[in-house]
């Protein structure tokens, strides 16, 4: 089965709320200086305001797959559009602290709302041969969403415009938002969720719609899949048929975050100050590290499919843990700080080039579909869970040890190697019904 104009104009529109969510996720990193000295924040007080919107996304997370199984997954991220662009509103014109923070915690949880959605929709749209690719192009818009706040925040930066600067980099993404809510009119629905809800001549228009060749035989496999789930009635997620998707799911959601990835990405202005940097030069390298990350995502998808998600991760974590190793000696000895950037870089490449572009592939392909939106929330909240304590603590933690953060992130990513070494399988290149049949054997 080849791309067609509509498979490929649903996933580019599905993986826009990626874009979104890498851009509000990092957009904190050029703004949290301002927001310190413009409500008299202490370090406790910073990482509440930077970790308000991750508890928002552990929520959204957790909630939507309520709506994806009643609504529709498409249908429900036009709800996470709207959040999107009334958080961007409100952070812009908010008028005191508990402003900021009650808008943060609106975007969160459209974050972790379009965390569990989009990567579910455009699993279930996508052929078996292009599932890992089509899927990677949610990672990509998240670090391309990384590294437009990261170009946004330098551009704004460099207007000089005084106490209002981070006004103007917390809202830019409500034009976005909009034209996300707009083109989502303009892709079909899942196929697999309109087969199980009984809309057959539907799911049969789609399928045509997407290019599907043998539309009688997938359509009879996706039949099939619902009345093996109706056999085993309401399907419970934590059951011992579940037992491997669900510690694949929420073990490689951990691991991503005990990387220390995203409290990085938050942090990384203030990682560089710390080091001797300007905040000119930080902007400019936290644009160099965004950009790095965007490369080896790209680079990434273009091999998913060939090499695999398991042989992917085991690389990356190599990779990860050596460079973190190296940031914690820069911070342990206080010496050769000018090598951090590269050592920064290093880890982005690493880290994208390995679960970065493997873990919303990965969690969308191991759960059976009667349970795939509530696996997928579960991953998804796990994600964030982690995201929001771990960058909750991360400037607690480097004020009295700027090394120590980095040792634990290190030591982490050795622990991954082992255990994906150990027991992760290979998903590359089998049908999702497929997939359920092999996990349930194990």
């Amino acid at each position: 089965m080849a791309l067609n104009s509509t498979l490929v104009k649903s996933t580019v529109v599905a993986a826009l709320g990626g874009l979104l969510f890498g851009f509000d996720t990092a957009v904190i990193a050029g703004a949290t200086s301002a927001l310190a000295g413009f409500f008299d924040l202490t370090p406790r007080g910073l990482g509440l305001t930077v970790s308000v919107a991750l508890w928002g996304t552990v929520v959204g997370a957790l909630l939507a797959s309520v709506p994806g199984d009643r609504y529709g997954r498409r249908d429900s991220l036009r709800v996470m559009a709207i959040l999107y662009l009334v958080s961007a509103l409100g952070c812009a014109l908010a008028s005191n602290w508990y402003g900021l923070v009650c808008f943060r915690f609106v975007g969160g949880l459209a974050i972790g709302g379009s965390s569990v959605l989009g990567p579910m929709y455009i699993a279930e749209i996508a052929p078996a041969k292009w599932r890992g690719r089509l899927v990677g192009f949610f990672q990509f818009n998240v670090v391309a969403g990384i590294l437009l706040a990261y170009l946004s925040n330098y551009i704004v930066g460099m207007t000089h415009g005084g106490p209002s600067e981070w006004r103007w980099k917390l809202g830019v993404s409500a034009l976005p938002a909009a034209l996300f809510f707009l083109l989502l009119s303009r892709i079909p629905r899942s196929p697999r969720w309109l087969a199980e809800k009984g809309h057959t001549e539907e799911a049969r228009r789609v399928l045509k719609l997407i290019g599907e060749e043998n539309i009688d035989t997938e359509l009879d496999s996706m039949m099939a899949a619902v009345q093996l789930e109706k056999q085993y009635g309401q399907e419970r997620l934590f059951s011992a048929r579940n037992r491997l998707p669900l510690f694949l799911a929420v073990s490689i959601a951990m691991f991503n975050q005990l990387s220390g990835i995203n409290a990085i990405l938050y942090y990384l202005n203030d990682i560089f100050a710390r080091a001797g940097f300007s905040k000119v030069s930080s902007d400019l390298q936290a644009v160099a590290i965004g950009g790095t990350n965007l490369i080896f995502t790209m680079l990434a998808m273009s091999i998913i499919d060939r090499v695999g998600r398991r042989t992917l991760m085991l690389i990356g974590s190599v990779g990860t843990a050596a460079a973190l190793a190296g940031v914690a000696a820069i911070f342990w000895t206080g010496r050769r700080e000018g090598l951090l950037v590269w050592l920064l870089i290093g880890f982005i490449a690493a880290f994208a080039f390995s679960q970065g572009s493997v873990i919303w592939v990965y969690i969308s392909e191991v759960f059976p579909t009667a349970v795939r939106a509530k696996g997928q929330s579960l991953g998804s909240s796990t994600h964030w869970i982690m995201n929001a304590l771990i960058s909750w603590a991360f400037p607690i933690v480097a004020a009295s040890s700027k090394a120590a953060p980095f040792v634990f992130f290190s030591a982490m990513m050795v622990l991954q190697f082992l255990i994906v070494l150990v027991i992760y399988p290979e998903t590359k290149n089998i049908t999702l019904e497929d997939m359920e049949k092999k996990l349930a054997a194990v």
